[in-house]
């Protein structure tokens, strides 16, 4: 199945009140799952399949959506997957507010694809707020954290 296969499955699914897809065959295994978003925006939460991964972008108003009133360098994810703030489940955090961070410096992991992809701080500060939960679904593009540059 390529893209644009699985672009038109989502325009399909848009205009309906289903909430969970799911297509398997022998080289591919596809799983959406959609949630109302509190704007009331549909939301693509999750997608896993080899080689690609698909999302919406978050409404305003959505979980991990910034208020218009921080201010800062907005560290994003890079893709849809899970954010995890510490290595493991028993080692401490990378980053907590407050903390200086320097360009380069690993803030948190995003899982996608079972595969853990450590997000670095792409600019020196301090760490303003964090904007997601751990063990939470992150989208392509979502803000993590926000830093004030210095």
């Amino acid at each position: 199945m390529d893209m644009k296969k699985i672009k038109a499955v989502l325009r399909l699914l848009e205009g309906t009140d289903v909430t969970e897809f799911e297509y398997e065959d022998e080289s591919l295994r596809l799983r959406l799952n959609r949630g109302q978003a509190p704007a009331a925006a549909p939301a693509i939460m999750a997608a896993s399949f080899p080689g690609a991964a698909v999302s919406l972008p978050a409404a305003a108003g959505a979980p991990g959506a910034v208020d218009a009133v921080e201010s800062g360098h907005g560290v994003t994810s890079p893709f849809v997957g899970t954010f995890y703030r510490a290595p493991a489940p028993d080692t401490p955090v990378f980053v907590e507010v407050g903390q200086r961070v320097e360009k380069g410096q690993t803030m948190c992991i995003v899982e996608a694809m079972k595969l853990m992809n450590e997000i670095e701080a792409d600019v020196s500060g301090t760490v303003k707020s964090i904007l997601v939960e751990n063990a939470q679904p992150v989208e392509f593009g979502q803000k993590l954290f926000v830093i004030q540059p210095g």
